[in-house]
């Protein structure tokens, strides 16, 4: 059957439509993305509300999702919405209004279920040779960490260290100024060390892996394959390599870090504060290496609704 999946990021809203039945790899078919930064439209002096402008663009956007995915033949589409909506305080709204104007009813996943089905896939990605993985995921407005042996995790958070959340929140200039980047640094080490303690307890994982843009790009500017090379390259970052990069990006304008190999103009400027989450978490969890999945949560979000249907 041809499924669509319409992720309504902090970054992004992505249509993914693929060619799936239960027992099989998702092949994909069609993409359909649009660049809307939720997470930077969130305005705190408005309680941290979606601005009217912000929710004009959403409905318009996911309405253009829905159109491709009807001249796609998708036989059903799968929408979810993540930490930018969910945390908006006129999620309801926002909510009422995209079902209203488009006829979608976005279902909002909690951090934990973004954690979740994100593991799901990097789980059947790599498989149970893997052993105990250890995920790391950076969004547009969250980070994820699960952890665990089976498809489940055994243990799953998700914290609000998010790149484009955090560019907005802590790094206004460009370049950013190096006390911001202290100050920074020093807020996102203390998240994380918070959660580390409830990972420790399970022993050290057997692989390291990582999803997302922000882990795509940080690998490729330290030497990973290009994307063209194909899914089946691997592709690894060292925390050395990254420790190496933090400083450079440091003193990069968002123009300088766009001219980088893999960087795209629209992520450059949440690539810094990235890169401070990224090694935050490979240092406190004692990370020397990990390996990037090309699947994430959209996949995960497909597998689980596969795993519902009959076998054919």
């Amino acid at each position: 059957m041809r499924l669509g999946v319409l992720d309504v990021g902090s970054n992004t809203v992505h249509l993914l439509v693929v060619d799936a039945h239960p027992g099989a790899r998702p092949l994909p078919a069609h993409s359909h993305k649009a660049e809307l930064r939720l997470a930077e439209l969130l305005d705190a002096g408005a309680g941290g509300a979606i601005s009217p402008a912000g929710v004009d663009v959403l409905t318009a956007t996911i309405a253009e999702a829905v159109q491709a995915a009807e001249d796609k033949g998708c036989e059903e589409v799968l929408p979810f919405a993540t930490s930018a909506v969910r945390e908006a305080s006129n999620a309801d709204e926002v909510l009422a209004r995209v079902k209203a104007e488009t006829g979608v009813e976005l279902q909002v996943l909690t951090g934990d279920e973004e954690a979740r089905l994100t593991f799901l896939a990097a789980r059947r990605w790599f498989g149970w040779s893997a052993g105990k993985l250890l995920l790391l995921d950076i969004g547009g407005g969250s980070l994820e960490i699960a952890y665990g042996i089976d498809e489940e995790p055994d243990a799953a958070v998700s914290l609000p260290l998010g790149a484009g959340r955090l560019t907005a929140g802590w790094l206004p200039g460009d370049p950013a100024d190096a006390q911001d980047v202290r100050a920074l640094r020093r807020h996102v080490r203390a998240q994380i060390a918070r959660t580390v303690g409830e990972f420790a307890r399970f022993g050290p994982p057997d692989h390291v892996v990582a999803t997302s843009k922000t882990f795509k790009q940080l690998a490729r500017i330290a030497g990973a394959a290009r994307s063209t090379e194909g899914l089946y390259v691997q592709r690894a970052l060292t925390r050395k390599a990254l420790e190496e990069w933090v400083p450079k990006l440091s003193a990069m304008t968002a123009e300088q870090r766009a001219g980088l190999p893999g960087v795209s103009e629209g992520r450059a400027g949440q690539l810094l504060a990235g890169a401070l989450v990224a090694e935050g978490a490979m240092d406190l969890f004692g990370v020397e290496e990990l390996e990037i999945c090309p699947w994430a949560l959209r996949e995960g979000v497909i597998l689980r609704r596969l795993d519902h249907l009959p076998a054919a």
